[in-house]
């Protein structure tokens, strides 16, 4: 068996002892070095060749967030980052998964963090699940253009409102960036986002987007009423369900227990929405560990009135969410992430 060859960076002897010894653990984990800052890092990786590096946020020479770029341009390698819960802790996080990072575990009380223990299976899984990332994903081979549809008249046959649902999780960030920028400021219909991640994040991930997107983009709030043009995160450790009131679209926020190991659920999501029987829905399920948002999807077509978009494969840094869509035999279109934001104009 051939072991994951793993690279520790962080600037606290005790935190790369304690990550060292956690990893070890695992017969499948070799731990092959590690490394005190950024600089190092970025050093050791191209001598070395990891297969993951676990990579500490805030580190002295070099930060975490300059190393992934850098590590990224010259040996990408999938680099999970360890994060503070801090509001700064949670923006360089965002920052290091744009600049390439795949996925990220929140240190449980800062910095050094006696108590690493209460996230050590997280850890292993996380390095297990980011040595298969495909990390170099290949550019779309055909280009992907907006339909030209005739003007819109106030007159149109169908009358249903329109809305859209997107699912996604490891190497979601990233890709929602992908997608997010590409949707106009008009876009006729509300956009109902779950990725799963921490409370504690997704603010900072919303905050992000919105600062690089044309469309508005929040953290979604309970009972909130939703607007056509505006894209809401759900909130780490809420479920975020949609109902209907008086003819308008509304978001409700429960924390029940996790469904399939996720809350925020993309199957949550998705079944809320089987309710809304005056809305033409567009569902998206984007690259991701395992299989949320597959029985929504059966759900919602069932529901009927639902159009189901998958990322493709060669653009998905885990392609285990959109197979297990694709296998359900009831994904409409299987597009590249490139051309997810267009795909989904045209389906509106």
């Amino acid at each position: 068996m051939k072991q994951i060859r793993v690279l520790i960076v962080d600037d606290s002897a005790f935190m790369r002892k304690l990550i060292k010894e956690f990893l070890s653990e695992d017969p499948r984990i070799l731990v092959i070095d590690t490394a005190r800052n950024g600089q190092e890092a970025v050093e050791k990786t191209l001598k070395i060749k990891p297969d993951v590096i676990t990579m500490d946020v805030e580190m002295p020479i070099l930060n975490g967030i300059d190393a992934a770029r850098t590590i990224m341009k010259s040996f990408p390698v999938p680099i999970i980052m360890l994060s503070s819960t801090t509001k700064v802790g949670a923006e360089n996080t965002i920052l290091a998964m744009e600049a390439g990072a795949i996925d990220f575990i929140a240190k449980p009380s800062g910095a050094i963090s006696l108590d690493l223990h209460k996230v050590k299976t997280s850890l292993i899984e996380k390095v297990i699940a980011s040595s298969k990332a495909n990390i170099v994903t290949k550019k779309a081979l055909l280009p992907y253009t907006l339909e030209n549809k005739a003007p819109k008249r106030s007159n149109r046959i169908d009358h249903r409102e329109k809305l859209v649902l997107i699912g996604t999780s490891t190497g979601g960030p990233r890709a929602l960036q992908q997608v997010i920028t590409k949707l106009p400021i008009d876009l006729d219909a509300p956009v109902v986002v779950v990725q799963h991640m921490p409370a504690g994040f997704t603010r900072s991930l919303a905050d992000r987007l919105n600062s690089l997107s044309d469309i508005f983009v929040k953290e979604a709030e309970h009972h909130e009423r939703l607007q056509k043009g505006h894209v809401y995160i759900a909130p780490g450790g809420f479920h975020v369900r949609l109902y209907e009131k008086m003819g308008r679209l509304y978001v409700s926020l429960d924390s029940d227990a996790p469904v399939g190991g996720h809350r925020p659920a993309v199957n949550v999501l998705f079944s809320s929405a089987c309710k809304l029987k005056n809305y033409q829905k567009v569902a998206v399920i984007m690259t991701g560990m395992g299989s949320d948002g597959t029985n929504g999807i059966v759900d919602l077509k069932e529901a009927g009135s639902t159009v189901v978009i998958a990322e493709a494969e060669e653009s998905c840094i885990v392609y285990g969410m959109p197979k297990a869509a694709v296998l359900t035999k009831k994904v409409d279109e299987v597009v590249h992430l490139e051309s997810i934001g267009l795909a989904i104009q045209n389906h509106l």
